[in-house]
């Protein structure tokens, strides 16, 4: 890598700026868990002034036609292209992720998410007719993003991208644990030549969050993080009523069928959940198994767990890096440690005995034997922890796949396709994966109750930042 980016300004209106604030935060590594930089935290006045280059930015952009916004695309495609390695880099630095991890998935996530965003528009048509009346729709206004450590590039470039499809201008806030990434893709924005203003950086924490979400002069907020951060930023952004969409937590269900091959399924799960050192809000973190092959299911789950390997992140064999930070290895250790106070069976794992002073490194987990109103088995815990329920009958598993505050995504694992669309069509998820299918870059992505509201991706997460027009015609 040629150079992690500066931490020490914002970018607002095309340039680079310093901060008002004089607050810093220390950008620890998850590796070594010593401070490697720090970062100048923007604050209300940061937010206003960045907001207010959207403002003027809008009227101008939100007139561009379509093939104006391709080319800014392909302009956009061809700068991130030519910084792969250095955002790959980037992000294993700041959140831990292996770096095998970081360039073949969490880096290609966000071109994959450019390209396809870029199809959509080509695709997409901004007037319709409903009788006699004309349809419009309109870019929103200023669009305002909060953006969460764990898939820097995949929720950044979600909500970016529409909003450029949809003409908008924004402001970015990414989290404060992951801003290498963030602000080298300000610099992918820089020499793709937008606009001034049509994109603007500020880094920051909940008080920026706040700022942006509470601005009279935002039209939309978008947030990616924990159920807390966004009735937070709803609560905020109430009293100027503007859209609200979020994509929140998930505690996802994995069903395995009596006709499943238990093997294959047991290894399906267990790699989708160590896929990011189990943080990711769509892992399955739940495993529900026919009673009768429990003892099976779990044999293959301790042999999968087992052939992940645990390690430094920058070496190409590690499987599972650390977590992003001392406060995510104390959840997480915590939430073990509740899992065996209440009673739950450890098959593997447990909690960590490495020092968190020499990286926050945790053992990936698995309870069986767990009730589905234990702790574990309800909360959100965002780390390598999988639990075991069992059932009797299909319906029982689908109640307990049900029995969850959140509704992000849900898997199911069968031979027969009909019987697993069949129980696919009664999950109160967001998106369900049948088998080993992953999701696409143009299928909504979002989740039921309290995982949130609203949609990205594809022309979902275009209309997100569009607002619709009725034109009567006497």
């Amino acid at each position: 890598m040629k150079q992690l980016p500066s931490l020490d300004k914002h970018y607002i209106n095309g340039q680079w700026v310093s901060s008002k604030s004089p607050a810093t935060f220390d950008v620890v590594s998850p590796v070594t868990a010593k401070v490697v930089d720090q970062l100048s935290m923007g604050d209300s006045a940061d937010i206003d002034s960045a907001v207010d280059a959207a403002k003027q930015a809008f009227p101008l952009f939100a007139a561009t036609s379509q093939e104006q916004r391709v080319a800014l695309f392909d302009r956009l495609i061809a700068a991130y292209e030519d910084s792969l390695d250095d955002m790959a880099q980037a992000i294993t630095t700041e959140m831990g992720a292996p770096i095998t991890m970081s360039q073949q998935k969490q880096t290609m996530v966000g071109l994959g998410l450019l390209k396809s965003m870029r199809q959509t528009l080509i695709d997409f048509s901004p007037t319709e007719k409903i009788g006699d009346v004309l349809v419009q729709k309109q870019p929103i206004g200023v669009a305002g993003m909060i953006t969460p450590w764990n898939w820097p590039m995949n929720q950044v470039v979600c909500k970016v991208s529409a909003a450029l499809a949809a003409g908008c201008s924004m402001v970015l806030k990414p989290s404060e644990y992951a801003p290498y990434s963030a602000a080298l893709f300000a610099d992918i924005v820089d020499r793709a030549e937008l606009p001034p203003g049509v994109f603007n950086l500020v880094h920051g924490g909940a008080r920026a969050g706040e700022a942006l979400a509470s601005h009279v002069d935002v039209d939309v907020i978008s947030i990616t993080g924990s159920v807390r951060a966004g009735v937070a930023v709803a609560q905020a952004a109430a009293p100027t009523v503007k859209r609200v969409t979020q994509e929140l937590g998930g505690k996802s269900p994995f069903i395995v069928l009596s006709d499943a091959d238990l093997s294959a399924a047991a290894n399906s799960c267990v790699a989708r959940l160590m896929l990011n050192t189990g943080q990711s809000c769509n892992a399955p973190t739940r495993l529900i198994v026919p009673e009768q092959h429990k003892a099976e299911i779990l044999a293959a789950i301790k042999t999968a767990i087992s052939n992940f390997k645990v390690g430094d992140p920058f070496e190409d064999s590690t499987d599972i890096g650390p977590v992003v930070n001392k406060l995510q290895f104390d959840r997480v250790n915590a939430y073990i440690q509740t899992g065996i106070d209440e009673g739950a069976k450890v098959l593997c794992g447990g909690v960590s005995d490495h020092d968190a002073s020499r990286g926050f490194f945790v053992k990936p987990t698995c309870f069986y034997d767990v009730d589905e109103g234990m702790t574990v088995a309800q909360e959100e815990i965002f780390g390598p922890v999988l639990v075991v329920l069992s059932y009797s009958d299909i319906e029982q598993a689908i109640q307990i796949a049900n029995a969850s505050n959140f509704g992000l995504s849900a898997y199911v694992y069968g031979h027969n396709i009909n019987d697993s669309m069949q129980v696919a069509t009664k999950l109160q998820a967001g998106m369900v994966h049948v088998n080993d299918a992953i999701a696409t870059m143009d299928a909504p992505f979002g989740g039921f109750k309290q995982s949130g509201n609203g949609r990205e991706r594809g022309v979902f997460g275009l209309e997100e930042y569009l607002e619709a027009k009725s034109i009567y015609v006497g």
